[in-house]
């Protein structure tokens, strides 16, 4: 089971996205986090997105062309994990002018925090949905 959470902020506007999932893995859920704050803004936009992710950050910044060169297989020619949603953060990308951004999780940033409690939030939303049926 996973979470995730995102803050988007703009000048003094602020809206919080988050969601669970049964099956799925950290960086799956990172990278969700990611595209759906990105799928999140309405209009194309100039866009700092913090990540506590070196997977996300490296593999967006980095790893990606060559990925795609290669059609979708790594460097020692195997599947590229998470290749679906890779794709999908590229595409929710497109719209926007994205500046990437690494900070360090769990080590106080509000910003940070937020977004973890939020993915903590989904979980236990959840866990209870799935025990009352809903």
């Amino acid at each position: 089971m996973g979470g995730w959470g995102a803050v988007l902020r703009c000048e003094d506007i602020e809206k919080t996205i988050n969601g669970a999932t049964a099956t799925t893995t950290n960086n799956r859920m990172e990278l969700t986090a990611a595209i759906e704050a990105l799928r999140a803004l309405k209009v194309p936009a100039q866009v700092r997105l913090w990540t506590d992710s070196k997977y996300v950050l490296q593999g967006i910044t980095e790893w990606l062309p060559n990925w795609k060169k290669r059609n979708w297989r790594t460097s020692a020619n195997k599947p590229v994990k998470n290749a679906d949603l890779w794709q999908n953060l590229e595409e929710a990308r497109a719209r926007h002018e994205v500046e990437w951004c690494w900070v360090k999780g769990h080590s106080g940033d509000a910003g940070n925090e937020a977004a973890d409690a939020l993915a903590n939030e989904a979980i236990d939303n959840f866990v209870a949905n799935s025990r009352d049926g809903s």
